[in-house]
């Protein structure tokens, strides 16, 4: 086993997350971790530049977690994920037409997803974000209709899963890294780890 890997196992790891894809994303990090779900408020600043909104958000979640009961080698990861398109951020759709409509937006044209990443622990706390540029195909309407009634993609920004059908069929190429449209950027989050543990 890596060195770097083993230094990390040495602490509690805790995702602040119901997102699957980012469970899954760290799963492949081969770390271990817990996973503990608040709720939180992802209200931000109007005039709040959006790029700076998911690393923003990030440390709101943060809050949320008590650390003084779980230990000194506690770190709570959290993230949000956002799609901006148009100088307009792009929400979780709530019924199956908004997520029709989302996608009839994103068709035809590129857009931007930006992840914030929050590492707290009871002493410090680091924050960072990746973004990465999408390009999309123009999309076909019985594709569109066939891939929201088919995914329900209402758990999604943008109303898009890139590891899905969709993205199989409709992205023509990525700025940036696949897995932070995913939800994580797990390089830079793997990196960023490691310079937290760091003494």
């Amino acid at each position: 086993m890596s060195f770097r890997l083993k230094e990390l196992l040495k602490y509690n790891l805790i995702l602040a997350s119901r997102s699957p894809r980012r469970q899954m994303l760290l799963k492949g990090l081969d770390l271990d971790f817990q996973i503990i779900v608040k709720s939180n408020d992802e209200n931000y600043p109007s005039d709040m530049p959006l790029e700076e909104v998911p690393e923003y958000l990030s440390k709101i979640k943060a809050t949320a977690i008590d650390l003084t009961t779980r230990g000194s080698n506690s770190i709570v990861i959290t993230a949000d994920t956002v799609v901006i398109l148009n100088n307009e951020i792009i929400e979780k759709p709530k019924s199956e037409e908004e997520a029709f409509a989302m996608l009839q937006k994103l068709s035809g044209k590129s857009h931007t997803v930006i992840t914030g990443v929050s590492l707290t622990s009871i002493e410090k706390q680091i924050s960072f974000s990746a973004s990465s540029k999408v390009y999309f195909k123009e999309l076909n309407i019985q594709d569109i209709e066939y891939y929201v009634n088919r995914y329900q993609p209402f758990d999604k920004a943008g109303s898009y899963g890139i590891q899905e059908w969709i993205g199989y069929i409709a992205i023509e190429s990525i700025e940036g890294s696949f897995y932070n449209v995913m939800g994580l950027p797990t390089q830079l989050l793997y990196e960023k780890l490691m310079e937290f543990v760091k003494k």
